[in-house]
């Protein structure tokens, strides 16, 4: 991602920069693993405010980047604006070294002297001591449970339920030992469920969150070609920039929405409650407003749909098993992208072909689907140890793993 980025303000001509963003966009595709793998080193109490607070630094960068827009584009043009960009990746370089590893992940594949010594740090910065006892992992207990089962000739299963358990067993252990096949495991029976509704509710985050974007450049540029009896302002490039400036500060009382929410009311009602408000905030803009209700309207409306989106990130990790956590949240993320990917051809497309209302009433249908898919979540997360294993994921939701 920094070499591509920075490569890209080089770019001498259009081939070469789609090719070149999509390099960045692919190293791009490896965020979601950084939200997996703090979110396995934080406490269940204190894991709801902790992760929003990692969080905060997506809207830390969106400031950034708007301010970066707004100085350098009129002055220095996009080449600087690539350029410049590229440095935080490339400062994320730095702390490659200081990482640690997952000790879940860790003790899963059987590494437990690694995952010790790591713990043993851990412990020794917090200047306390590890509890007595052997470190293991769901799996291995599964394991040993196994060696007490009965002996073939007990009757468990009715004959239908057979293959079905047959088809769960291998699925489960193929996935904990080979993650090649954590992708077809997302599907299993066990997750298939939560699967398919985190796919819809980050396809409907990610398009109405760059919808919300765009549109508050679209609704408000000078040069609206629906509303010509609008006066026009010489300097358009700098009002949109300075409109995406103001909007991206919603994203911070956002981010105090959802950390207040988070912990307290759980991540269920958080998500559902903050995407229902967002369609209250559109619903105006089915009809033209002027540009400041506009621009208020769609600024409640970022408010809503970034704290919905970082309760997200905080749930889909949550909702999976250590073995295939990463795949999920990495695949669900992806939908997301194609959802981002669709959203300028409503946003832009529909209103530039003077049919606001067109494209408002179809991000309040995507919207509101994602918000009663939320409520359609097997269960809460919140206050909920993570669990390893696909099996163990099939426990009551109030069971401590």
């Amino acid at each position: 991602m920094a070499a591509a980025g920075f490569l890209s303000s080089f770019s001498p001509s259009y081939t070469w920069l789609i090719i070149l963003r999509c390099l960045v966009g692919l190293g791009l595709g490896g965020g979601p693993v950084l939200a997996s793998w703090y979110l396995e080193f934080i406490p269940a109490p204190s894991r709801g405010t902790w992760m929003v607070v990692f969080s905060a630094f997506w809207t830390v960068g969106t400031i950034f980047e708007a301010s970066l827009a707004w100085l350098v584009m009129p002055r220095l043009g996009w080449r600087w604006l690539l350029a410049l960009s590229s440095i935080p990746s490339s400062l994320l370089l730095l702390f490659y070294r200081w990482t640690s590893e997952s000790p879940r992940y860790l003790i899963l594949q059987g590494r437990k002297a690694e995952a010790l010594s790591i713990l043993e740090k851990i412990a020794r910065m917090n200047g306390t001591q590890l509890p007595p006892g052997d470190l293991s992992s769901e799996l291995d207990t599964e394991l040993e449970e196994n060696k007490n089962l009965p002996t073939e000739k007990t009757l468990l299963l009715k004959p239908g339920e057979v293959a079905e358990a047959v088809l769960v067993s291998k699925t489960v252990l193929t996935a904990d030992k080979e993650p090649g096949f954590s992708l077809l495991a997302l599907l299993s029976p066990t997750l298939i469920n939560r699967t398919l509704l985190l796919w819809v509710v980050f396809f409907g985050n990610a398009f109405a969150y760059y919808g919300v974007v765009l549109l508050t450049t679209e609704l408000t540029s000078s040069h609206n070609r629906c509303y010509p009896t609008e006066k026009k302002l010489l300097n358009s490039n700098e009002v949109n920039y300075r409109d995406v400036f103001i909007a991206s500060f919603a994203e911070v009382p956002g981010l105090l929405l959802s950390a207040a929410m988070v912990d307290r009311l759980g991540r269920k009602v958080s998500m559902a409650s903050m995407l229902f408000t967002c369609c209250f905030f559109l619903l105006p803009l089915l009809s033209h407003q002027s540009p400041f209700i506009t621009t208020a309207l769609l600024f409640g409306g970022r408010i809503c749909i970034s704290a919905a989106f970082t309760v997200v990130y905080i749930y889909a990790p949550e909702i999976y098993p250590t073995a295939v956590r990463t795949t999920g949240v990495g695949v669900a993320s992806s939908v997301g992208r194609i959802g981002g990917v669709l959203c300028p051809l409503v946003a832009v497309g529909l209103v530039h072909g003077c049919h606001q209302t067109i494209a408002v009433l179809l991000f309040e249908i995507v919207i509101l689907v994602s918000g009663i898919c939320v409520c359609l979540f097997p269960f809460e997360t919140s206050g909920r140890d993570l669990t390893d294993s696909i099996s163990a994921s099939k426990e009551s939701p109030s069971a401590s793993v």
